[in-house]
C-alpha cells in the first residue's frame, strides 16, 4: 500500500514539473516590457522611455530569414487625467494616442538585421541585438506641447505596449496570421512611470 502511494506521488510530481517546463518554454517566446518610464516636460508633454524583451518564435523567425519584413508597433495611450484622455479617444478614433513603427528585415548578402525607424536604419549582426532595438525609445515625445498641467505628475498616468503590426505582413502571411498564435504577438499594455521633469 505505501508503495503505491509512493509511485502514485512520484508520478504526479513527475507531470507538475513537466507541466512547469512546457510553461516556461511556452513564457520564453513573447514580448516582455523591461523598462516603462515617462517623464512630465516643463511645456506640458510627456516624454516616454521603453525598452522591451522579445523572443521571435520559430516560425516568425524562419519568415524573416525568407525575407519577410516585420513591423513592430510601439503603442501609447494616456489614461489620466481622464477629461484629456477621453478627448484623445475621441479624436484618434479610440485607437493608440500616438504610435511608432519599427521594421525588422534580414539582409542575406551580408547576413546582417535592418531595423527601421522611420526615415533611420541601423545594421545589426545577430537577431538578438536587433530585437534588442525593437521597441527601445528614449525622450519619444507623444503628445503636443500644452496637453498636461506640468507641475501635477501624480495626476498623468498612461501605458504603452509593442506588438507585431499583422496588417503590414504580404497578404499571403496576413492568412497565416490569422490562424496562428505564433504570429499573433504583442507584449501587454505596461503602465508608465511618471515622474516630474527637470
Amino acid at each position: 500500500m505505501t508503495a503505491s502511494i509512493t509511485r502514485c506521488l512520484r508520478n504526479i510530481s513527475l507531470c507538475i514539473w513537466l507541466l512547469a517546463c512546457t510553461v516556461m518554454t511556452a513564457q520564453a517566446e513573447g514580448i516582455v516590457a523591461r523598462r516603462a518610464e515617462a517623464e512630465l516636460t516643463p511645456d506640458g508633454q510627456l516624454s516616454v522611455s521603453s525598452r522591451f524583451q522579445t523572443r521571435l518564435p520559430n516560425s516568425l523567425s524562419d519568415a524573416l530569414q525568407q525575407g519577410v519584413t516585420l513591423t513592430f508597433r510601439l503603442e501609447f495611450q494616456l489614461t489620466k487625467p481622464r477629461s484629456t484622455a477621453y478627448y484623445l479617444d475621441l479624436k484618434e478614433w479610440f485607437d493608440p494616442h500616438a504610435s511608432l513603427a519599427y521594421k525588422l528585415s534580414y539582409q542575406p548578402l551580408t547576413s546582417r538585421y535592418r531595423v527601421t525607424i522611420g526615415s533611420f536604419s541601423n545594421y545589426y549582426g545577430s537577431l538578438n541585438e536587433a530585437m534588442g532595438v525593437v521597441g527601445a525609445i528614449q525622450d519619444w515625445r507623444v503628445l503636443d506641447n500644452g496637453a498636461l498641467d506640468p507641475k501635477s505628475p501624480g495626476k498623468v498616468a498612461g501605458r504603452i505596449r509593442l506588438v507585431l503590426d499583422i496588417g503590414e505582413l504580404p497578404k499571403p502571411f496576413q492568412l497565416n496570421a490569422l490562424g496562428s498564435s505564433d504570429w499573433s504577438l504583442s507584449s501587454n499594455w505596461t503602465s508608465l512611470n511618471v515622474k516630474e521633469g527637470g
